[in-house]
């Protein structure tokens, strides 16, 4: 059973168009890993898109210049002969960031943002930061410098609830933060709820929010619909339904505060299928295609570029792509599964008939 099983086709009535083309997108929220996971997965982004915000969570946590510098050249090295892809370095915020480390990268074109992981908030993020104010000298100096930080915007209390981690964040920690550093620029990645899109809107001058494809097709039942669905099961988890159509609407709304972001964060299939499962859906393979799908059923094609294309780039003060990628409604599918050496990872949905293609 697929996702498409889990929801009644959602097509509203509108002019069709069958073939759609954009300026190459961007995906401003990437989890590549390292080694032989790198080398897998790689390829499937660099298909679809032209830069990407990539993800310092590895084991060490990329903290320095150096490990990020270092972590681009095995990204480059790892793209395939003829595939164009450019990555976009983070660095890993910890409570004793050094705020002359995070100037020093981020005036040399080393790393793009800064990534605030709450301690134990997700996957390898138990060297994040504990206390906001024990990093508030390096939020100040990426204010000045006008540095984005990038924010897993979760409570990691274990007494809140799960689905209510989000909105405690953003009442404890998020809107305090923003009234603290008001010249900062704040991206939400992954936003799952309602009210947090009401709070980016409330401070879209600088202020902005990534949504995910799964997000947007999946609500918190289908990850236990028919038992339990592992492979669906993300940080933060998806919501309820109202918190899955308010995110179609803030996606596909032209509204130039929300843009495309992924979190396509591949693990094994032991990883997932496990006692304790990982978090993270992969889905690099199938993300446009899923996207325009979304744009497609809410009447909101001529929509899509600026929330794949334009919003993104214009955020991080960055020129739009030169290039193109077509879309078009042709039945397609994507791999199942990508090898990683003895096993495989879980493609979101890949055992799916998907309604639009990449042109070839």
């Amino acid at each position: 059973m697929g996702v498409a099983d889990l929801f009644p086709a959602e097509r509203q009535d509108a002019k069709s168009v069958d073939r759609i083309t954009i300026r190459r997108p961007d995906d401003w929220h990437i989890h590549l890993r390292d080694g032989a996971m790198l080398k897998a997965v790689l390829p499937y982004t660099a298909a679809q898109f032209a830069r990407g915000i990539i993800m310092p969570n590895l084991v060490p946590p990329v903290t320095t210049v150096a490990a990020a510098s270092a972590y681009r050249e095995r990204i480059l090295a790892a793209l395939p002969e003829g595939m164009d892809f450019t990555p976009l370095m983070t660095c890993y915020l910890r409570d004793d960031t050094d705020p002359d480390e995070i100037e020093r990268g981020f005036r040399e074109k080393v790393w793009v943002a800064a990534k605030l992981y709450p301690a134990g908030a997700t996957t390898n993020s138990h060297a994040g930061v504990t206390d906001l104010l024990s990093i508030a000298p390096v939020l100040e100096r990426m204010e000045r410098i006008g540095m984005p930080l990038l924010i897993h915007g979760e409570a990691t209390d274990p007494e809140i609830d799960i689905f209510d981690r989000e909105a405690a964040f953003m009442e404890g920690s998020l809107i305090p933060l923003l009234g603290r550093h008001q010249g900062l620029k704040v991206t939400v990645e992954h936003a799952t709820t309602a009210e947090i899109l009401d709070v980016v809107r409330e401070h879209r001058n600088r202020c902005a929010a990534t949504i995910t494809p799964h997000h947007l097709v999946i609500n918190r039942t289908h990850i236990f619909q028919g038992g339990l669905r592992p492979h669906l099961y993300c940080l933060p988890v998806a919501k309820r339904e109202r918190h899955r159509l308010a995110l179609r609407k803030a996606a596909t709304s032209g509204e130039a505060c929300f843009y495309l972001g992924t979190d396509t964060a591949p693990h094994v299939r032991g990883a997932k299928e496990a006692s304790c499962g990982c978090a993270g859906v992969f889905c690099g393979p199938s993300a446009l295609q899923t996207y325009v799908q979304v744009f497609d059923e809410e009447g909101a094609l001529d929509r899509f570029e600026a929330f794949a294309s334009l919003n993104g780039a214009r955020f991080h003060g960055l020129e739009p792509n030169a290039g193109t990628v077509t879309l078009e409604r042709r039945p397609g599918h994507v791999a199942e599964a990508v090898a990683v050496e003895e096993t495989a990872v879980v493609v979101f949905r890949g055992e799916e008939t998907l309604p639009w293609s990449v042109a070839g």
